[in-house]
């Protein structure tokens, strides 16, 4: 397994594990929602339950977001590498590996810290199209592209 797919991996396992545990919470609101409901303690009663579905609305919106991210990432195909920065990029610059794919922030895999960033960032936008040898420049940093895989 290369580099890349054990990256690709981590963050897939990562996405996942972000879905377990929202719904999870879901599941758990659901439970206190039902329990809230056979209370009958009146306006203390009724703003507990109202605050419960709030608390649900929020954590549906996160799942839905988090299931974005997984199928943005399982659109990926791991295995191959492009001569150019594209989404699904593992790229080594001179500031350290950034993973163009969506944005999943730092990870540390083999030792090794990687940032999984969204081609849509603005960071990512610069990266794209780019090859080994060209410079990207955001916010006065310059990041020399040495390898993509």
């Amino acid at each position: 397994m290369t580099f890349k797919q054990k990256v690709y991996k981590h963050y897939l396992e990562l996405v996942n594990e972000k879905v377990q545990l929202v719904q999870q919470v879901l599941a758990d609101l659901k439970e206190s929602g039902a329990n809230e409901t056979k209370s009958t303690a009146g306006d203390k009663h009724e703003t507990a339950l109202a605050m419960l579905q709030i608390e649900q609305a929020n954590k549906r919106d996160q799942l839905k977001e988090i299931q974005l991210q997984k199928a943005a990432l399982e659109k990926i195909d791991a295995t191959i590498v492009a001569p150019m920065i594209v989404n699904g990029s593992l790229v080594k610059t001179n500031k350290g590996y950034l993973f163009v794919s969506v944005a999943l922030g730092k990870a540390v895999v083999e030792g090794i810290t990687v940032i999984a960033l969204s081609p849509q960032s603005p960071l990512g936008m610069r990266l794209m199209g780019l090859k080994a040898g060209d410079t990207a420049e955001i916010n006065n940093m310059q990041y020399i592209i040495e390898m993509i895989s």
